[in-house]
């Protein structure tokens, strides 16, 4: 048999059956074989994957482009995500009117800097995006609508939403069981409780990260959590829960999956390793907020027993300068979209809480089930899109901002010690990025239209 591409020598994380030697060959930008090792004549190139473990390409289904310097992000953060093996990422889009006066520009401003594939979500937040679901779906290939709970009133002002009350909430869920394959992503926050807490606070002058943490308490994710719940099982509609931060969340999901189950659960880095009491200040300011050390491992049990179906990153590219302001004045979240699998391999792999099938699950076969990508990624057989991680599980790196590609200037995780670290991305049988180098071009990522 003769190639035009043979990943040779490496040890190959299936999602499905676990790790095993093989060797895969590439043609025209998809993967044309999975062969015994050696089984693989002659090839026009090869890539030499000893000593190192070949995942399907991550996939990052969690990002936020737009927040800091569009659209130069669209270039600097999928340099960053490839640098960390990611192949492919998902933004959300957020916008008040019609996503048709947005969209076009949007992806082709992609479509000319990015350096992997990519895909969309939208905000839905106006009745227009009700009456239009079925064209976002059908004409541009969106099938996962954000629906953020807590902008009522003037709260999503800061983000250009118009506030949105349980009413259109009961339309949107009825109207997305309609269009059979679209999937609600629902942000859980009671609001009014957040700001009444918050105002109280404020007036008592408590001004430190662990005080925010606790304006936000566990209640307010996890009781709206049962809320959406409640109001997609009326309409038997699936929905997707982003950043489930706290054991309070997570068991009440468990418990109302008992008589409904199409609730799908992420989590996100920074969940499983910082809490309320991190001492970085201001730094570690997002939202959800960060919990306790029991909301950590609970995380962590979510992830292993597969009550937590994704792990993603909730990347927000700012500079440091957003963030080191008081508390409440700080910009919410942090950088990190390049750092899922490192995280997954050091804090889970080597410490022993997950095995490296499972972090292929979390972060390729279950993302790309979920967001309507396994026809292309996620996985790895015969058709698919050659998207592959290659993983020396020996490395240890030290984090440093400087190095990590991103528009921001800081990483929430800077010096810490990584052990596990990927070496190489390809994006259908293309060399992105090369042992922390990007080989890749701008204009190479392609956008990807999601069929219900």
């Amino acid at each position: 048999m003769s190639s035009e591409c043979l990943i040779t020598g490496g040890t190959v994380v299936f999602p499905h059956t676990g790790t095993q030697p093989a060797d895969i060959v590439i043609r025209n930008g998809r993967i044309a074989a999975v062969c015994e090792p050696g089984g693989v004549g002659r090839a026009g190139a090869v890539v030499d994957a000893s000593n190192l473990h070949v995942f399907p390409g991550i996939i990052d289904a969690h990002i936020h482009f737009g927040y800091a310097e569009p659209p130069n992000e669209y270039t600097t953060e999928t340099v960053h995500a490839a640098k960390g093996g990611v192949s492919t990422v998902i933004a959300y889009l957020l916008h008040n009117e019609s996503y048709k006066d947005i969209f076009a520009a949007r992806k082709a401003e992609c479509e000319a800097r990015a350096h992997i594939d990519f895909g969309f979500h939208f905000c839905a937040s106006s009745e227009i995006h009700l009456k239009e679901l079925d064209f976002y779906a059908g004409e541009y290939g969106v099938t996962s609508l954000k629906y953020f709970m807590q902008y009522k009133g003037e709260e999503g002002r800061y983000v250009g939403l118009d506030g949105t009350d349980d009413g259109f909430m009961y339309s949107l869920v009825h109207r997305a069981a309609q269009v059979d394959g679209l999937l609600l992503v629902m942000h859980p926050e009671n609001i009014e409780v957040v700001q009444r807490v918050r105002g109280d606070f404020q007036l008592e002058g408590r001004n430190t990260l662990r005080d925010y943490c606790l304006s936000k308490p566990d209640f307010i994710e996890s009781e709206n959590m049962v809320r959406a719940m409640y109001f997609a099982e009326d309409a038997n509609v699936p929905i997707y829960f982003p950043h489930v931060s706290c054991r309070r969340g997570l068991e009440d999901a468990q418990f109302y999956r008992q008589r409904y189950d199409r609730v799908v659960l992420e989590t996100c880095p920074h969940y499983l390793t910082h809490t309320l009491d991190s001492e970085v200040g201001s730094i570690g300011k997002c939202n959800p907020p960060l919990r306790t050390q029991s909301d950590v491992d609970a995380m962590w049990q979510g992830l292993s027993d597969g009550s937590i179906a994704v792990f993603a990153s909730d990347h927000v590219p700012r500079k440091r300068a957003t963030k080191e302001k008081g508390i409440w004045q700080a910009s919410q979240g942090f950088p990190s979209s390049g750092l899922i699998l490192p995280i997954l391999l050091s804090e889970g792999y080597h410490k022993g809480r997950l095995s490296l099938q499972r972090v292929a699950q979390l972060l390729c076969l279950t993302p790309a089930k979920v967001f309507g990508l396994s026809r292309r990624k996620g996985n790895i057989f015969v058709g698919a899109d050659a998207d592959f991680t290659l993983v020396d599980l020996e490395k240890t790196t030290e984090i440093r901002a400087a190095n990590l590609g991103s528009y921001s200037d800081y990483s929430l995780y800077e010096g810490w010690q990584m052990k596990g670290w990927p070496v190489m991305t390809m994006v259908r049988g293309e060399v992105v990025m090369r042992n922390g180098e990007i080989v890749g071009y701008p204009g190479f990522g392609r956008y990807l239209h999601r069929p219900l």
